[in-house]
C-alpha cells in the first residue's frame, strides 16, 4: 500500500475479542468475504471455495491492535481461573471446548478465541492500532476512512469493537498525588502477592473489587470502600431479570447518556467464595474516605487508616477516542444509539457497548450490527 492509497472494504471491524468476533461470524455468514482476496474480486465466496458461483454480499476485515487473539483476556490476571471467573458465553457457531476449572482464564480464553479464529478463517489483521475514523465528505452515504497503524483504510460501514480494557477510570480524589505507597488499577494486578506484608485498600463495588479483596485477603490485611452500599442478590438471575438489568442500560444510551455497568443495576451475586470471605469480615463496606494523605487515608468518620497500597477497582471506560472526529458525543455526554447503530451515523456501529458489555450481549450484538448493515448496504448500493 503506497502512501496516498486506502486499502478499501465495505465494512471494517475495529477489534476481535468477542464482540468483534461475532461480528466477523455473521459477516461471513451472510456471504462477506476478505477485503482484496481473490473471491472479492471474482464475485466468489472464500468461505465456499473456489467453485462457489454466489456473488459475495461485500467484503470486510477486523482489525485488532493486540498481537495475538484473545482480546482483552490476554491481560487478565493469572489467578482469575476458569472456576471463578463469570460465566462466558459460546462464541456463536463453534462451543467452548472442555474446560478446566483450575485453568487461568487467559490463557483458556485466548486459545479459544485463536482456534475459533484459525477454524472460521476470519479475516483478522493486528497488530493494527486505529487512531482516526473520519468521513471522506459530506455524503451521508459515503465512506468513512479508518487511519491506523498500517496505513488507510476506506469503508462504507464500521462496527466498532474496542471494549474498554485499555481505558481504566481513575477517579480525581484529594491528596492522590501525595501517596508515598503503591497506587493501581486493576488493569495492571497481577498477583496478591505483591501485597504481602502491607495493608491493602480496595476502592469499587463491582465484581472486580470483591473478587480480588476475598483473593488479597488470604495473604494480607484489608480494607474495603465504595460509594454506595453494595446490593446483594441471593440467587443468580433468570432471563427476565437479566433481560430486564440490561433494558435499563440500553435506555440509557438509547438517550444518549453514558452507559452504566449492567452490574450496576443487577448488584452482586452472592457465590460460595464471596460468603466465606464475608464470614473473614473482608466485605465489611466502609463510605469512601475524604482525602489520600501520603501514608494512608482519612475515613470519613475523621479518623486515619495506614495503608502501603490502594487498588482502585472503579472501572473502565469504552474506547472510543478514535471515534472522536465523527462528533458522535451528545450534550449528555454519551452517544445515543439505535441498537447498535448510532443515531446521528449509521455507517457506525458499536457492539460490546453498554446493554451489549456482557459476553452474551456482545454475541447478540454482532448479529444484530451486520444485520444492520447489510440494510444499509442494500439501500444504499456497495460501490
Amino acid at each position: 500500500m503506497t502512501a496516498d492509497a486506502a486499502r478499501r472494504a465495505d465494512v471494517v471491524v475495529v477489534g476481535a475479542g468477542q464482540a468483534g468476533l461475532s461480528a466477523a461470524y455473521h459477516l461471513q455468514r451472510r456471504g462477506f468475504v476478505r477485503a482484496g482476496s481473490a473471491a472479492a474480486g471474482t464475485g466468489q465466496s472464500a468461505a465456499e471455495g473456489p467453485a462457489a458461483e454466489v456473488p459475495p454480499a461485500g467484503t470486510y476485515i477486523v482489525l485488532d491492535a493486540e498481537d495475538g487473539p484473545g482480546g482483552a483476556w490476554r491481560h487478565r490476571w493469572k489467578s482469575l481461573l476458569m472456576a471463578t471467573v463469570n460465566g462466558i458465553s459460546d462464541l456463536p457457531g463453534i462451543p467452548q471446548p472442555d474446560v478446566d476449572p483450575a485453568e487461568a482464564s487467559s490463557s483458556f480464553l485466548s486459545r479459544y478465541f485463536g482456534g475459533y479464529e484459525h477454524d472460521l478463517g476470519l479475516a483478522i489483521e493486528r497488530p493494527v492500532k486505529v487512531q482516526s475514523v473520519t468521513r471522506e465528505d459530506d455524503d451521508p452515504a459515503g465512506r468513512l476512512t479508518i487511519t491506523t497503524s498500517r496505513g488507510r483504510f476506506s469503508a462504507r460501514a464500521v462496527i466498532n469493537a474496542t471494549g474498554t480494557w485499555t481505558r481504566p477510570f481513575w477517579p480525581i480524589y484529594p491528596g492522590k498525588a501525595s501517596f508515598r505507597g503503591r497506587q493501581l488499577h486493576v488493569a495492571d494486578y497481577v498477583s496478591a502477592n505483591e501485597f504481602r506484608g502491607q495493608h491493602v485498600i480496595v476502592v469499587g463495588g463491582g465484581i472486580s473489587a470483591v473478587g480480588l479483596l476475598d483473593e488479597i485477603s488470604k495473604v494480607t490485611s484489608t480494607t474495603w470502600f465504595t460509594r454506595r452500599v453494595p446490593v446483594w442478590r441471593e440467587a443468580a438471575f433468570d432471563r427476565q431479570a437479566g433481560h430486564d438489568a440490561v433494558a435499563l442500560v440500553e435506555e440509557r444510551v438509547r438517550q444518549g447518556l453514558p452507559p452504566q455497568s449492567v452490574v450496576s443495576v443487577t448488584g452482586l451475586i452472592w457465590t460460595p467464595a464471596l460468603r466465606a470471605a464475608a464470614a473473614r469480615g473482608v466485605l465489611d463496606r466502609h463510605p469512601m474516605f475524604t482525602a489520600i494523605e501520603p501514608d494512608g487515608v482519612r475515613m470519613a468518620d475523621g479518623s486515619f487508616l495506614a495503608a502501603g497500597v490502594i487498588l482502585w477497582a472503579t472501572g473502565f471506560r469504552a474506547e472510543l477516542e478514535h471515534l472522536a472526529p465523527l462528533h458522535l458525543r451528545g450534550p449528555g455526554g454519551g452517544i445515543a444509539m439505535d441498537g447498535t447503530q448510532v443515531a446521528a451515523e449509521p455507517r457506525v456501529h458499536l457492539v460490546g457497548y453498554g446493554p451489549s458489555s456482557s459476553t452474551i450481549g456482545a454475541n447478540r450484538a454482532g448479529r444484530a450490527a451486520v444485520a444492520g448493515i447489510v440494510t444499509l448496504l442494500a439501500r444504499t448500493g456497495i460501490t
